[in-house]
């Protein structure tokens, strides 16, 4: 039986049968509060049992359309056919070896993928790892030592993990750092483009960015400069035109590594396979994650060669990086992307559900603004005539979603940005059921 036959009886809407969460899902819930810490927070308590496509199934058979992906995981669907199979068949042939003991092809399959796909000119050299948040750090690691310098730049609104130097990283200090001790040292927050809310053309944001980094950092003393070409958990953000490549030219002049962060935004979240192909820049490395392998956990670090070759044998690696089931999957993921569909549907679904927000927001005053690029689309919910934030919108929204058979995910350093990032095997009826939701939404809380 196929994958897709399996789910069958699955339907393509959403279907709610009990309370959310419902009694299985709340007896489960209790059982977690026993043995897991709350730091491990709930978003939505409702446990789900199964999954294909845009669709997930709890276990009291409530059905969600999920516009969340995991947080941009499940790009070319949950449980895609291609990707379950090719993970079957590696898991009965290896589980593990250590790639750095005993290699093998998937590894090496995956960096080539990458070097042929990522926004880089020249020769690139490609390590992987299991999270995000390890790529970043590995990347960082790599630009200090290639340079010889310390110092590390980020943007305003960053998001870019959990572990100590990436939570000193992030913009938010709560909850990812605050309380949890010393943070990292060496890393300067210098401010980003922001059109809706700083006004300036991109050339006029790079060049506040570059004065202060020269002026609180000091050019000569930074290794690297991390940006997410599109911010994710910083609420969407999309820079003004000329800002990245403004910013691109200025690190090559000054010999500091720039480092495109696109764990959220790569593996066509866009609708290319990089957001920063969007931008017109290259990058030194591009980071990837999340959508990889389309479910498992998988990181990639690629970069110039000159750069990645720095380090030294035994210096870049980790036991369970590049796992070979890993691999096998983000393969299957890669064969879909060579063909061009999930590209295509990412494109569809970026007309379609960017057409249904902006009717959203011409019908409604709070919300300010739309903006994304293909499946990763957010919009800014704010008081009328105002920039000033509407979390608790966001969170009417989210609530009154999950009641309705729909997920969604708020962001923004204010918590006032409801973003979308839906398995691009999300249908239009679905994203039509979607902005139903959050229209009906909308208009309950304004009543």
């Amino acid at each position: 039986m196929s994958n897709h036959e399996s789910h069958a009886t699955q339907s393509l809407s959403r279907k709610v049968v009990t309370e959310v969460p419902g009694p299985k899902s709340r007896e489960l819930h209790e059982r977690r509060t026993k043995v897991i810490p709350p730091g491990v927070m709930a978003l939505l308590p409702v446990y789900i049992e199964r999954a294909h496509d845009a669709i997930l199934v709890d276990v009291d058979g409530n059905q969600f359309i999920d516009c969340g992906a995991g947080i941009g995981v499940t790009t070319v669907g949950h449980t895609n056919d291609a990707v379950v199979e090719a993970a079957r068949e590696a898991m009965g042939k290896v589980t593990h070896t250590l790639f750095t003991v005993t290699p093998y092809e998937g590894y090496v399959q995956v960096a080539e993928y990458l070097a042929k796909t990522a926004p880089i000119s020249g020769e690139k050299r490609t390590m992987l790892v299991n999270s995000g948040a390890e790529a970043v750090e590995n990347a960082v690691k790599i630009a200090r030592m290639y340079t010889g310098r310390p110092g590390v730049a980020v943007l305003e609104y960053a998001y870019h993990g959990r572990t100590m130097l990436t939570s000193t990283m992030n913009h938010k200090g709560s909850p990812y750092a605050t309380g949890f001790g010393p943070r990292a040292g060496d890393v300067y927050r210098a401010p980003n483009s922001f059109p809706l809310h700083d006004g300036l053309t991109g050339e006029e944001a790079a060049k506040r960015t570059i004065q202060w980094l020269e002026k609180t950092a000091g050019a000569a003393d930074l290794a690297c400069l991390v940006a997410e070409p599109i911010q994710g958990e910083g609420g969407f953000v999309v820079p003004a035109e000329g800002y990245l490549p403004t910013l691109a030219a200025w690190c090559r002049e000054k010999g500091i590594v720039f480092i495109a962060d696109e764990i959220q935004s790569g593996i066509a979240r866009s609708g290319k396979v990089f957001a920063t192909e969007h931008f017109g820049f290259e990058p030194d490395m591009v980071l990837t994650a999340k959508g990889i392998a389309g479910g498992l956990p998988l990181a990639g670090v690629t970069g110039r060669a000159e750069i990645m070759d720095v380090a030294p044998a035994g210096g870049l690696g980790g036991t369970f990086g590049g796992n070979p089931v890993a691999c096998a999957a983000a393969v299957a993921v890669f064969e879909q992307l060579e063909e061009g569909t999930p590209l295509r549907e990412a494109q569809r679904v970026g007309r379609v559900l960017g057409a249904a927000l902006e009717d959203l927001k011409a019908r409604h005053e709070v919300i300010a603004e739309v903006r994304g690029h293909g499946a990763m689309l957010a919009i800014e919910l704010t008081e009328p005539g105002t920039l000033n934030p509407l979390p608790e919108l966001v969170n009417h929204i989210t609530q009154t979603a999950a009641q309705s058979g729909v997920l969604l995910l708020n962001a923004g350093l204010h918590g006032n940005v409801l973003r979308f990032l839906p398995p691009v095997t999300i249908t239009d009826e679905q994203i039509a059921e979607v902005a139903e939701v959050i229209d009906q939404a909308i208009t309950s809380y304004q009543a």
